[in-house]
């Protein structure tokens, strides 16, 4: 679905639902370079439970508009404008990030405390730094960014073919995702991840939920764990047998975790 911001194209899935106009909502803020499709699970179950969904493209990924943003605060704060006009007569805002998006929701959750009511937190880190290889090639626009990243972002089961989906590899859906970014928009988001600190902020109080993989090297699990350890009320989902793309790799128990959490 298409919706205007700032005389802008957003990109966003609402997953098919028909909520009431007074429905709790739910924004769900993908990681660098991917988009909104990466929900396409979550977002169908909670539109069906009464949410309403916006899995939304951030500025330059998907069917979003352009220019990519910066740094995490800019982000943030697209994201803040986005949820004003979409969210009038909510009765609760809930924010779902991974990776990048994490770090989104963070900051807003920091700047805006009374926006939202959770927070969902998939592969999390705070500082998230990136490696310079990693940095440079996605500078060059160079296509090893995108095996390297998403080779470190499988677990072990994923790097060998197995799937919760059979008939499908998560290996290869993921480097097909990565490959649809953007010239530089890759880059741009490496850049703001690698440059966010928390520190500025003050302490955050929203309830969080934190889910970690066990395999996971883009965002180890005890960089998750600093995070939670960082907010006044959260707590942690470990998965096993898990890396970096939890939704793909852990699809039913990534949704059983951040429902209990959620609809609680």
């Amino acid at each position: 679905m298409n919706m205007q911001l700032e005389s802008k194209n957003v990109g966003y899935s609402s997953g098919s639902g028909d909520p009431a106009a007074d429905a709790p909502a739910i924004f769900f803020v993908h990681g660098a370079g991917m988009d909104h499709t990466v929900w396409v699970m979550p977002a169908r179950y909670f539109a069906r439970h009464g949410y309403r969904v916006m899995a939304i493209d951030l500025p330059g990924h998907g069917k979003s508009d352009g220019p990519a943003l910066d740094s995490i605060d800019d982000m943030a704060d697209w994201l803040l404008s986005l949820i004003v006009a979409t969210t009038a007569n909510a009765s609760e805002v809930v924010l779902v990030g991974h990776s990048m998006g994490t770090l989104i929701c963070l900051s807003l959750a920091a700047r805006q405390p009374e926006l939202a009511k959770k927070l969902v937190l998939l592969g999390t880190s705070a500082p998230m730094p990136v490696s310079d290889v990693l940095l440079n090639a996605s500078q060059d626009n160079d296509h090893a960014a995108i095996d390297m990243a998403n080779t470190w972002s499988h677990g072990q089961r994923s790097l060998l073919g197995a799937s919760e989906n059979p008939g499908t590899s998560n290996l290869h859906m993921g480097e097909r995702l990565l490959e649809r970014v953007a010239e530089d928009v890759y880059f741009k988001d490496f850049s703001a991840c690698n440059t966010f600190s928390a520190e500025h902020y003050p302490p955050i109080a929203t309830p969080a939920l934190i889910i970690t993989g066990d395999e996971d090297k883009m965002t180890p699990p005890r960089a998750g764990i600093a995070v939670a350890e960082m907010l006044q009320n959260s707590q942690v989902a470990h998965l096993v047998g898990c890396g970096h793309l939890m939704f793909t790799e852990l699809p039913n128990q990534v949704l059983d975790a951040m429902s209990a959490f959620i609809r609680d």
